[in-house]
């Protein structure tokens, strides 16, 4: 989501040096993203779910690290329910002169350009960019995008070969689970709309995950017989990006996923979960269908649901059906 106002400040300031400063997971992106110069790396307190120890020295070792980088400017890039407050008051501390943030709440200081929020629906690309955009910034290209490194390319085309899947091939790629159990779709029904999506058009069922999804990947993988080829655990985000670019058609849930297909231009059929709004998220350049069930409890921004998930009540033969769908409009417009 950050890619735009990344790509915008670097088009508007082609000879400036661009650090991302990112969560250990946010950092795995940078390689994908061009206009990043440096990756800054650090857990942060204000992000954190109450898993870090009480450690002010952290804390004062990011402000030295931040100070070290003599930064001009400091960007802050939140989300609709994010404030950019402590991390400007980081920068702050770091003596970076300029800090510019979007807020809901009066910050004092800590800021030195505080643009009023937007509406809480906007969608997240299209936030950030508004933040570039007040700094005085045009917007060439408001799409996502990436850059998928050759060296990924080659490594998932060897392990597609390795499994049978050969260079040019056609394949479903299923990447079914999310770091939130409010999220997931069930396994059981992943599969059947997969399996019968592959009997219809006669490709291999990719299915990706990271290495621990590889416990419950089993569920899926069975159903999927002969069709399924196991790439759980055995790609970074960059052999994933790849195995997206080759895809015929990926099949996900609201995760990271979807904005990589996104930015690469790779249809997608989306089990959106009523967990966040729409609008915030959804694809906006790929062809797509987005498939959920509307209910008064959306959007929950729930971790686990309390209830039955009613908003991913959805047979698989629907999806299946959105799915073949999809591929006939993709084919029309060929």
């Amino acid at each position: 989501m950050t890619g735009p106002a990344l790509r915008a400040l670097k088009e508007n300031l082609p000879g400036s040096h661009l650090t991302l400063m990112a969560s250990p997971g946010g950092s795995l992106a940078a390689p994908l993203l061009p206009w990043v110069d440096d990756v800054l790396e650090w857990r942060v307190v204000w992000q954190d779910l109450g898993r870090l120890p009480l450690d002010p020295a952290r804390e004062l070792q990011m402000i030295e690290a931040l100070g070290a980088g003599g930064y001009d400017a400091a960007v802050v890039l939140t989300s609709f329910k994010q404030t950019p407050h402590p991390a400007g008051y980081a920068c702050y501390l770091a003596g970076i002169p300029l800090r510019l943030g979007e807020s809901k709440e009066w910050g004092g200081g800590v800021l030195t350009d505080e643009v009023p929020a937007a509406p809480d629906g906007l969608h997240q690309a299209e936030r950030n960019l508004r933040l570039v955009e007040h700094a005085g910034f045009g917007v060439r290209d408001r799409s996502l995008g990436l850059r998928v490194p050759e060296e990924a390319r080659g490594a998932v085309a060897s392990l597609l070969e390795g499994r049978g899947v050969g260079p040019g091939s056609p394949y479903l790629l299923l990447n079914p689970w999310t770091s939130a159990r409010s999220r997931n779709y069930p396994t059981d029904r992943f599969a059947l709309a997969a399996r019968r999506v592959s009997d219809e058009m006669g490709w291999p069922v990719v299915v990706s995950g990271t290495e621990g999804d590889r416990e419950r990947g089993g569920a899926l993988l069975g159903p999927l017989g002969d069709r399924g080829v196991d790439l759980i655990g055995q790609t970074d985000l960059a052999g994933l990006a790849a195995l997206v670019e080759g895809a015929a058609l990926l099949l996900t849930s609201n995760t990271s996923t979807m904005h990589i297909a996104d930015a690469l231009g790779t249809p997608q059929v989306v089990l959106f979960a009523g967990t966040e709004l729409e609008g915030q998220w959804r694809p906006r350049d790929t062809p797509h269908r987005l498939l959920r069930r509307e209910t008064s409890c959306s959007p929950c921004y729930a971790f686990t649901c309390p209830y039955t998930q009613e908003c991913l009540d959805i047979p698989p033969g629907e999806v299946a059906d959105a799915c073949l769908s999809l591929l006939s409009e993709v084919r029309a417009h060929a």
